[in-house]
């Protein structure tokens, strides 16, 4: 830790007795926990005394669950449920020591699921509900859901049905609606819906903006990625503000108005309608669930990063989110990224002390990302080896 010494400028201690590590992945190169691994290995080649503590960060797709149990402990349970094609799969979601069940909803909706069958008027959410609901009944005290890499277009409508919430059309059938046929629904009862999943609270980890429709909605934005060619988005589209109008005038909820509402297909609007669900970026519902502050006591210093750092990473991602955190308890943080933008410099002020590029011979990302992890070990040895001698230069 920095401490001042009257007269003599900033004293530090000798050797460093602990470091926490929370960096995001780094897009297509590394995932976090691979990014942690190899700045624990360069940490404990300098500093073998040091206690490391590790926090891999989760931002709702694929690998979250992974990285909740990596940090916290717990189990990963398996289930049958349906997939995007209403087949049988076997998927999984994390319940964790305190009773919090960890959801990816791309583990029975996601993109890898449907291979070359792409349909987002036609695929279902139906199995993350199965999943929430068997969360409900082994005794989950709270959901944690990551909204990321869906297949899917049907606003969470899925996901309900399986939790026990009727969709019904003109003539008062019950119908389980896609993407496609979210136009027919002309009532929402969510009277029927299962009272230990009602009962349940539910974060949703969203770190886009998108709304529910419209030019910047989820089928115009997210649509031609699950298949949805310019026809079909905009069909999706009209089918999602005729959704929205049944929730407005039914539920009471304004999804248009609700940052994230377009979130996997509208999903982010599902859960806020049909399960009440907050919607929070990701790293804060890391640093919430994990108890940075607690793990954290203490710490000399933290380091974070991510594939690129810039203006738009002020919005809330890892490293501002980790800064601002540590910054109220006075721990320095060193941001390792892949890329560095321009007009950064308010990034410094959230509690940032440094931010060194991993991209040491300056070769576009192509080039770079098959080099990443060689760099990320060469770019963390130059770090340390100039706080040991800054360490040495005022040592006691």
């Amino acid at each position: 830790m920095m401490q001042m010494v009257p007269g003599n400028g900033p004293k530090l201690r000798k050797d460093m007795d602990k470091i926490v590590l929370i960096p995001d992945s780094f897009k297509g190169t590394m995932s976090s926990s691979e990014v942690i691994a190899i700045m624990k290995e360069r940490i404990l080649r300098h500093h073998p005394d040091c206690s490391v503590v590790s926090i891999p960060v989760a931002d709702g797709g694929e690998g979250s669950v992974d990285s909740f149990l990596t940090a916290l402990g717990g189990e990963e349970i398996k289930v049958r449920t349906r997939g995007p094609w209403n087949e049988e799969i076997e998927s999984f979601y994390g319940m964790l020591p305190d009773s919090t069940a960890v959801i990816e909803m791309a583990a029975s909706a996601g993109l890898p699921l449907v291979g070359d069958r792409k349909d987002p008027s036609q695929t279902t959410t139906y199995g993350v509900g199965e999943l929430i609901l068997d969360a409900a009944r082994r005794g989950a005290r709270r959901i944690v859901m990551g909204l990321g890499g869906s297949a899917t277009n049907d606003a969470g409508c899925g996901a309900a049905a399986a939790c026990g919430v009727r969709f019904l059309d003109n003539d008062g059938n019950p119908f389980l609606p896609t993407g496609g046929s979210l136009d027919r629904i002309c009532h929402i009862d969510l009277s029927t819906m299962d009272e230990r999943v009602k009962a349940l609270p539910v974060t949703a980890m969203c770190d886009i903006d998108n709304p529910f429709y419209g030019p910047a909605g989820a089928a115009a934005i997210y649509g031609p990625q699950k298949g949805a060619g310019p026809e079909m988005v905009g069909s999706l589209d009209r089918k999602m503000k005729h959704l929205a109008s049944i929730i407005r005038d039914e539920l009471g909820i304004e999804l248009q108005e609700i940052p994230g509402s377009g979130a996997a297909g509208g999903m982010g609007g599902g859960m806020r309608a049909f399960f009440s669900a907050r919607l929070q970026m990701g790293i804060e519902t890391v640093l919430e669930i994990t108890g940075f502050e607690a793990l954290a006591e203490g710490a000399d210093m933290i380091f974070t990063g991510e594939g690129r750092i810039d203006s738009q990473s002020l919005r809330g991602k890892v490293v501002t989110g980790v800064a601002r955190r540590a910054k109220k308890m006075g721990i320095p943080v060193v941001a390792v990224v892949g890329d560095i933008g321009d007009d950064i410099d308010a990034i410094y002020d959230e509690g940032v002390a440094g931010i060194f590029s991993i991209n040491r011979v300056a070769v576009p990302y192509e080039e770079a990302r098959l080099r990443a992890q060689s760099d990320m070990r060469l770019t963390m040895d130059n770090i340390l080896r100039f706080i040991d001698e800054m360490r040495k230069l005022y040592k006691y």
